[in-house]
């Protein structure tokens, strides 16, 4: 099951999450102290940055199908990261907004590239889908020992090197991605699709170069005007999901039902990622103004490091979760993706309950211990290893192959989609310059915002439950399709 390649592939991506978390978790503060941005300022350029990347794999999606391939499309991405977080460095620096904001943009093409080319590639490491699937949740745990190291390191270290020093590591690690992708490019040839070995022409080259130029310069408008930059979110996310349904009509038999299984999915990865989205956002502000003390009494905790119990969970959730569904379907009980996620919102209940008690019994110091965070994110990371692993596994064992790259996709553009929901939502907690937290507005601002999500998360698991349902009878249609038409034949 395991060999050269899809290791060396996890080593990238925990390279990735070293890097483009450790960047995630210090542009909070970067934004607030060195730029001087407001809070609700800052979580939506902080939750562009989360999401604007995923919605980009629409144009991933496409490039790896149709243009460079899978394998080339992972390098570039990897290239891009690199040259993204030296902008970082330049702009941190210098205090230069416009250089900072080309970084990030840059960044978050990088990223859109590697949302449908990673996986896809990954996937054909594996003899069979089978060992895909019993693989993929162990990735996912390996890129969060990344995103935890970052996440967790990267604001103790700014203390001492700063943000451009941050910035300078994420460059380094970043680079290493890229080297390990090149060096290994003779054994990945042979894994891929006709287009990954086929030598590509001028004429392509000219249109990726095009379609590269025109995606950053439209991120960095949108990173530089974010009142209309989440319109265009809302608008290409929309654009994408309709041309996909557009491709389902034309469909015929089983493929039809088996897309149409892709869109429920990518429904409520969409509502169960505006939660997760709220770590960058909401999560993070009330942890910068309320946790206080060291973790346990002896771990020291800087509060915006708190986005690090996250991924320190699902590296724990990731082999908890791949031995758990196994252990069920060895007995006979074969839950569809749908139930999984129904599962999650459980979680994300028990996650959002609980952050929401704790606010509201919170005493005048307005101080919130980190053991609280740790349960918090306990209970939500293990939901988002559920969706995070199994959605994509099921939309590649679904997905005409075809349009395997963009279907892929649609999970990134379910991803963009709700961080940007879930940034605007935040806002609604956001203090003006200067205003103090009190016990007051700490039970009437966070407290009612963190029940509101909590009512919801507990609606959400009915609406997964009967998605469930529909999933099913989708996919016997499909089969039954599959067998008339093999009887036709």
């Amino acid at each position: 099951m395991w060999n050269k390649l899809n290791k060396s592939m996890m080593l990238c991506q925990m390279l990735f999450g070293l890097s483009f978390y450790g960047v995630l978790v210090s542009l909070t503060r970067f934004f607030l102290e060195e730029l001087n941005y407001s809070e609700a300022d800052t979580m939506m350029v902080v939750g562009a940055f989360a999401a604007i990347g995923p919605l980009f794999a629409i144009a991933g999606g496409f490039i790896a199908d149709k243009l460079l391939g899978a394998y080339r499309a992972l390098t570039i991405s990897y290239f891009a990261f690199t040259l993204g977080y030296i902008l970082l460095v330049l702009g941190a620096t210098s205090l230069h907004v416009p250089t900072a904001m080309a970084g990030i943009a840059l960044a978050s093409y990088g990223r859109g590239l590697m949302s449908p080319s990673y996986p896809s590639l990954y996937k054909r490491t594996f003899a069979t889908h089978k060992d895909f699937e019993k693989g993929f949740p162990i990735n996912y745990s390996v890129n969060n020992i990344g995103a935890f190291l970052g996440q967790y390191l990267f604001p103790i270290l700014t203390v001492y090197i700063g943000f451009s020093g941050g910035f300078t590591l994420s460059a380094i690690m970043a680079s290493l991605g890229l080297l390990t992708l090149l060096v290994l490019k003779k054994p990945f040839s042979p894994l891929g699709k006709t287009i990954d070995t086929q030598p590509i022409s001028a004429k392509t080259w000219g249109i990726f170069v095009a379609v590269s130029v025109a995606m950053i310069a439209l991120v960095f408008f949108m990173f530089s005007n974010m009142d209309v930059g989440q319109n265009i979110v809302y608008a290409i996310g929309l654009i994408a999901i309709g041309y996909f349904i557009s491709l389902m009509f034309k469909a015929e038999g089983a493929e039809k039902y088996r897309m149409g299984t892709i869109l429920i999915a990518t429904f409520l990865t969409t509502c169960f990622f505006v939660y997760y989205g709220q770590m960058m956002t909401s999560m993070n502000i009330v942890a910068i103004n309320t946790l206080q003390g060291d973790l346990f009494g002896f771990i020291p905790l800087e509060p915006e490091a708190a986005m690090a119990m996250n991924p320190l969970w699902c590296m724990v959730g990731g082999p908890i979760v791949a031995l758990g569904f196994s252990t069920l379907e060895k007995k006979g009980l074969h839950l569809t993706t749908a139930t999984k996620i129904a599962w999650a919102f459980v979680l994300t209940t028990f996650a959002f309950g609980t952050l929401t008690y704790f606010i509201n019994t919170v005493g005048p110091d307005v101080a919130i211990r980190p053991e609280v965070f740790l349960v918090v994110h306990f209970f939500q990371a293990m939901a988002e290893v559920v969706v995070g692993s199994m959605v994509v596994a099921f939309i590649l064992s679904v997905a005409p192959h075809h349009i395997e790259n963009f279907s892929v996709s649609l999970f990134s553009v379910a991803i963009a989609l709700s961080g940007i929901v879930g940034a605007a939502l935040s806002t609604n907690i956001a203090l003006e310059k200067g205003e103090v937290l009190t016990q007051e507005l700490a039970h009437t601002v966070y407290g009612d915002y963190f029940l509101f999500l909590t009512i919801l998360a507990v609606n959400m698991v009915g609406v997964a439950l009967i998605a469930s349902k529909a999933i099913s009878v989708m996919l016997k249609k499909a089969e039954q399709c599959e067998k008339l038409e093999g009887k036709l034949a």
